[in-house]
C-alpha cells in the first residue's frame, strides 16, 4: 500500500490485493513448521477457541504479532517519512459498514484457515495456497470499502506509527469477533460431518 502510494498507483489495487494474498502465502510457508505462521491475534485467538493452541502461548504469539507489525511500520516511516498513513486501513464510508464488512471478511477467513491448517504447525502443502487466495480475494473486492485487514496486528502497526488510530476499534475488534464467530460454525459442521 505505501509502495503504491509512493508512486501515484503505479501498484494498483489490484496489485495490492496479490501482494496480501502473496506475503500471507510466503511466510506460511516460510513459518508454517516453526509457528503455524500465526501472523494475525485474530486467528490465534479462534484457535485458542477451538482447542488447537494452548492458551498458555497466546499472549506470546499476540506480542510477537504486534511487535513485528510496529517494527515494520517503524521501518515504512524510516523509509518513506513523507507517507501519511503508511498503509494505515480507514473506513472509505462509515465505521460501522467496515466492522460489518470486516467482521464478515474475517469470519469467511477464519473458516477456511481452521479448515486447511493444524494450528500451531502448519506443513500442509494446500494451506499457503488456500489461505493466501481467500486473503488476495477479500482484498480484491472489499479492501476500497473498509481496507480489508481482517488482522488486527496489520492495523495496530501503521495506526500506531502514523497517529491515525481514530478507527482503530474497527480493525481490533471486529476481525477478533468474525474469527471467533466462525468457530462455533465450524464445531457444528464438523460434528455434522462425523455423524
Amino acid at each position: 500500500m505505501v509502495i503504491d502510494k509512493e508512486t501515484g498507483g503505479a501498484v494498483s489495487h489490484v496489485g495490492v490485493a496479490i501482494t496480501f494474498g502473496l506475503v500471507v502465502m510466503s511466510m506460511i510457508y516460510a513459518l508454517g513448521d516453526i509457528s503455524g505462521a500465526h501472523l494475525n491475534p485474530a486467528v490465534s485467538i479462534a484457535f485458542v477457541l477451538a482447542g488447537r493452541l494452548p492458551v498458555k502461548n497466546l499472549g506470546v504469539y499476540i506480542i510477537s504479532q504486534v511487535t513485528g507489525a510496529l517494527l515494520a511500520s517503524s521501518i515504512l516511516k524510516f523509509l518513506f517519512p513523507t507517507n501519511v498513513f503508511l498503509g494505515a486501513t480507514v473506513p472509505a464510508g462509515s465505521a460501522m459498514q467496515s466492522f460489518v464488512l470486516e467482521l464478515i471478511l474475517s469470519f469467511l477467513l477464519m473458516l477456511v484457515i481452521i479448515k486447511v491448517a493444524t494450528g500451531s504447525k502448519e506443513q500442509g502443502l494446500f494451506a499457503g495456497i488456500a489461505i493466501g487466495s481467500v486473503v488476495l480475494l477479500e482484498a480484491m473486492f472489499a479492501g476500497p470499502i473498509c481496507g480489508a485487514s481482517m488482522n488486527p496486528a496489520r492495523s495496530i502497526g501503521p495506526a500506531l506509527v502514523s497517529g491515525h488510530t481514530k478507527y482503530l476499534w474497527v480493525y481490533i475488534i471486529a476481525p477478533i469477533t468474525g474469527a471467533a464467530l466462525a468457530i462455533p460454525l465450524w464445531q457444528y459442521l464438523t460434528s455434522k460431518n462425523n455423524l
